[in-house]
């Protein structure tokens, strides 16, 4: 029984010693949690600007609709400029390693074996963990890139992605303050109330990945959203009178 009791401490023990890392470097992330708060936030600012200086509800609709097309080819072409420009730097960056490889190689080894002697490593093993990096000339590109440049070459983000994932989520976020007045609806409350849920939902679920409590990342969302929609609704409603 004890040694079954030791075996079965030993085994939790080891278990207990493993973990997985959540994925930090994905293309889709966060332009998808940009994109979503944005749509909901800034169509919910439209929406209510618009219908607190006293417009029809199809004026309010026709402006929702129009802040939605707008606002996601807008996120879309940013995300993808913004992603691709990044992507050029990085793989010019990677050409110019490239060459220095080619032409010398010597010098890269040293380097190389440098920063481990830098990190602890004893100098002898290090120069030995650079020559062994360096048999392969795609391994030693990788292995500079991630020490010197600080990127994986094998996971770089992609501009279509980022684009797509901007473009769909800030649409579903942008849709939200619209749908009551698209399913009849003649009060700026079911826009309000609906909105500001799916921001309290968008940054729920954002803690999840983030490791951030629930509640507190829904209620911030639902705090900034419902913020710009008091502002954006009090212009509205100076200017409506202003202009009336």
């Amino acid at each position: 029984m004890a040694v079954m009791e030791r075996e079965h401490e030993s085994q939790g023990g080891a278990e207990s010693g493993t973990h997985t890392h959540r994925d930090i470097n994905g293309g889709w992330l966060r332009p998808a949690v940009f994109g979503a708060m944005d749509g909901l936030v800034s169509n919910l600012g439209l929406v209510a600007g618009v219908a607190g200086s006293d417009a029809s509800n199809r004026v309010i609709v026709i402006s929702g609709l129009a802040g939605l097309v707008a606002g996601a080819f807008s996120m879309a072409a940013g995300e993808y400029t913004s992603v691709a420009s990044q992507r050029e730097l990085v793989q010019a960056e990677l050409d110019v390693e490239r060459s220095e490889l080619r032409r010398h190689p010597e010098d890269e080894l040293k380097e190389l074996a440098a920063v481990y002697e830098a990190r602890g490593v004893d100098p002898g093993l290090a120069a030995e963990v650079a020559r062994q990096l360096h048999k392969d000339p795609e391994q030693a590109l990788e292995t500079h890139a991630r020490e010197e440049l600080g990127v994986d070459p094998q996971d770089l983000p992609s501009p279509t992605t980022a684009a797509v994932s901007s473009f769909l989520s800030f649409s579903v976020g942008a849709v939200l303050p619209v749908l009551p007045y698209l399913l009849g609806a003649t009060s700026l409350w079911y826009a309000v109330v609906l909105a500001l849920s799916g921001l309290f939902a968008c940054g729920a679920m954002v803690a999840r990945v983030t490791a951030r409590q629930w509640w507190f990342s829904g209620l911030r969302q639902l705090a900034l959203g419902a913020g710009a929609a008091a502002v954006t609704y009090g212009l509205g409603a100076a200017f409506g009178v202003a202009l009336g």
